[in-house]
């Protein structure tokens, strides 16, 4: 995806840093250096007013900015929170049609990712670049079982391949690499959509919303008990995503396994979404800080024991 010596745009679409932030920034420039890809910040990382780091329109415009900088060659996006979806309606989908660049982020980006999907037909993904500041040995994510690393390990797997590295550079699949087991069914193909669901149902009745036909859902969740995990569920159920979706892949949903929840969240797809549409589930994808990645408008095929 990238090489030795590029540059990358480093933007917040969702809610900005405190300024006490900035010291953290600083160690995920370092990072990103001595992997030797080269950093520009946007001028919206911080939040000049609760949580606001500015407007809609100059939050997309920070992010168009780079797309139109022939010299970035890449684009990651460090927040998270609630208002990432401000800025789609002032997007330049053709300029990011015609850009070679990826985007990456997570959580409140899930509406910005499946948005470009929609209008453009083009890949993003789904991670979280701020998880270099959390290094764990291979165990799941959103679990304690991993061994916590540090400096220049912190990215690295149990098998000392560096994994950001090995992917984003050298053009390896290492951070791409999920474990997953089947609830049901024992085989999904279709391209994925989804991350974040409460994000992901943002975009219902807009022009930003995906199309779900023969597509993988995937759904993970920070925050949320059971009623309002449900009632997400119930939503997807309404607007017939269970119906026309190829399958369904759960990610974490970090609050209900942290308090062990009950029903849990295999227990309420179960119920809603009935015994034929194929499920399946991994540790892999979610809000953990030793999260991997998966790419949101690429083609997924899972297979029981592959």
């Amino acid at each position: 995806m990238l090489k030795y010596g590029d540059r990358i745009g480093i933007v917040c679409c969702s809610n900005g840093h405190k300024p006490s932030y900035g010291e953290n920034l600083k160690r995920l420039e370092t990072i990103l250096l001595k992997m030797g890809l080269r950093v520009t910040f946007s001028d919206c990382i911080f939040e000049k007013q609760n949580g606001i780091g500015g407007t809609g329109q100059e939050r997309a415009r920070e992010l168009m900015n780079f797309y139109r900088d022939d010299e970035i060659k890449g684009i990651l996006d460090i927040s998270g929170g609630d208002i990432a979806n401000g800025i789609l309606p002032y997007l330049d989908y053709d300029v990011i049609a015609d850009s070679g660049k990826i985007f990456w982020g997570y959580s409140d980006l899930t509406t910005v990712i499946n948005a470009i999907y929609a209008k453009t037909g083009k890949a993003s993904v789904l991670y979280q670049v701020r998880n270099l500041l959390y290094g764990y040995a291979e165990g799941g994510a959103g679990h304690s079982m991993g061994k916590r690393l540090s400096g220049h390990e912190q990215i690295a797997d149990s098998n000392g391949v560096i994994l950001f590295r090995n992917t984003v550079i050298n053009g390896g699949s290492d951070l791409f690499r999920i474990k997953y087991r089947f609830l049901q069914q024992k085989e999904m193909q279709g391209t994925v959509i989804g991350g974040n669901i409460r994000c992901f149902l943002k975009l219902a009745g807009t022009e930003y919303m995906p199309d779900l036909d023969g597509k993988i859902l995937l759904l993970e969740a920070f925050h949320g008990m059971p009623p309002q995990i449900e009632t997400y569920l119930r939503q997807l159920q309404q607007l017939g995503a269970f119906e026309r979706a190829a399958g369904i892949l759960l990610g974490t949903f970090t609050q209900m396994e942290a308090e062990k929840c009950t029903p849990t969240v295999e227990t309420l797809i179960r119920e809603i979404v009935g015994k034929d549409l194929p499920i399946a589930v991994t540790a892999d994808i979610g809000h953990g800080t030793d999260s991997k990645a998966i790419i949101i408008g690429q083609e997924l095929h899972l297979m029981e024991g592959a």
